[in-house]
């Protein structure tokens, strides 16, 4: 049977491919040959000095694919006619670490001027990003061009609150030919990284309006959470998505089993009568 981890790779593929049909291994080989080894030899950096960017870095993919397609338009600034995705609601305040891609960029336009995609480079970015904190390693396609527009409305209109439930959650990936394990699997992207306060506080004292905690959370690891965020918290305090949040590996998915969710939309799916997985 295939593990969770490994199965997020097949996942992360799909969305990437299901866009083009012209992409390929090697794309960059005669034009910019080092252009992986440098990609990697940035994220390995920031590894080093910030070990959570690359978590961070690794949700550039969903985020940018998910709406409109693998084109980099989550990159673009505001303009006076253009508002751009970074803003949208999904990401204010939460996608970071985009100077990590200004690094990578940078880096590929000394060594091959105007080559490289940036949509490309959020691709081996995010590989790059699970490679290096213990997950699997796997051959990208690449030839994307970068998008001249990003689309905050779409955005709003497609991405999820990590407030959702296993119910919205699965009605959005069909929509998009998704399944369930699908769903799941791509879930277990947050094996690394951090989450904020802020995106928890309704779960630890109001679940759906009763005044209440979510009652899926086991008490002890409810008890730490309401020391790391308290009423009063400022609420962009973050706090670990699993209990190994410096290793890509299954804790993500047995901390759901018992209770040690972080966010809504992760806790939700184990506990969905419409898993089917």
């Amino acid at each position: 049977m295939m593990t969770m981890p490994l199965f997020l790779i097949f996942i992360l593929l799909h969305i990437t491919l299901v866009a083009s049909s012209d992409l390929r291994p090697g794309f960059y080989s005669n034009t910019c040959p080092q252009a992986e080894l440098i990609v990697r030899d940035v994220m390995k950096k920031a590894l080093i000095r910030e070990p959570r960017s690359v978590a961070s870095v690794m949700r550039f993919q969903f985020h940018d694919c998910f709406v409109n397609g693998c084109d980099a338009s989550m990159l673009l600034d505001d303009t006076p006619t253009m508002l751009g995705e970074k803003l949208a609601l999904s990401n204010i305040n939460s996608l970071r670490s985009f100077e990590v891609i200004d690094e990578i960029k940078e880096a590929l336009e000394k060594a091959c001027p105007g080559v490289v995609s940036c949509a490309d480079i959020i691709i081996m970015a995010a590989r790059d990003a699970v490679a290096l904190t213990g997950g699997p390693n796997w051959e990208v396609r690449l030839g994307r061009l970068d998008s001249l527009t990003a689309n905050q409305e779409d955005s709003n209109n497609i991405m999820p609150s990590p407030r959702a439930n296993a119910s919205y959650l699965i009605d959005l990936f069909q929509k998009f030919n998704l399944s369930v394990k699908d769903l799941v699997a791509l879930s277990g992207s947050h094996s690394i990284g951090q989450a904020r306060c802020f995106s928890i506080m309704f779960r630890l004292y109001n679940q759906s309006g009763t005044g209440k905690p979510d009652p899926a959370f086991e008490p002890k690891y409810r008890e730490e959470l309401n020391k790391l965020c308290p009423l009063d918290v400022d609420q962009n305090v973050t706090g670990n998505l699993d209990s190994t949040p410096l290793l890509f590996d299954n804790q993500y998915f047995k901390d759901l089993v018992a209770g040690r969710g972080f966010l809504n939309s992760d806790q939700t799916l184990s506990l969905s009568p419409r898993q089917g997985v």
